[in-house]
């Protein structure tokens, strides 16, 4: 069963999608079940992932890492997105920009998530 606000991805074409509203049955693309990413919040490894809140003048910034991530056009972050409560925010990235962002919200306890093209789904 589907959840609100899980994402999923299509193994075979690369389809990804957030649950807007959940129900019964699967999610099914190109003929297959769909992938469930499951949240990591621990960084291994070299590499940085976990987004990282601070206040500023304005709103929130997201940042991706304590080491900015490497934004290359084979390895790169996607999006960064910030929940709070039943509201989120997403800023979506390209290659050669800043692993980071700044949100207009003023509750600094948000959760963010963002998502790495081959790392996968990070949360604070």
């Amino acid at each position: 069963m589907a959840k609100r606000m899980e994402i999923y991805k299509c193994e075979a074409c690369g389809n990804i999608v957030e649950v807007l509203h959940g129900g019964e049955g699967d999610l099914v693309c190109c003929g297959e079940n769909m992938k469930l990413f499951e949240e990591k919040a621990t960084d291994e490894g070299k590499e940085k992932h976990v987004p990282v809140i601070e206040p500023v003048d304005g709103g929130i910034k997201v940042k991706v890492g304590i080491n900015p991530h490497p934004m290359e056009d084979k390895h790169y972050i996607e999006w960064i997105e910030i929940i709070d409560g039943d509201t989120s925010y997403r800023h979506y990235l390209n290659p050669g920009e800043a692993p980071e962002t700044v949100f207009q919200a003023q509750n600094p306890e948000v959760t963010a998530r963002e998502y790495c093209n081959v790392h996968g789904l990070w949360r604070s």
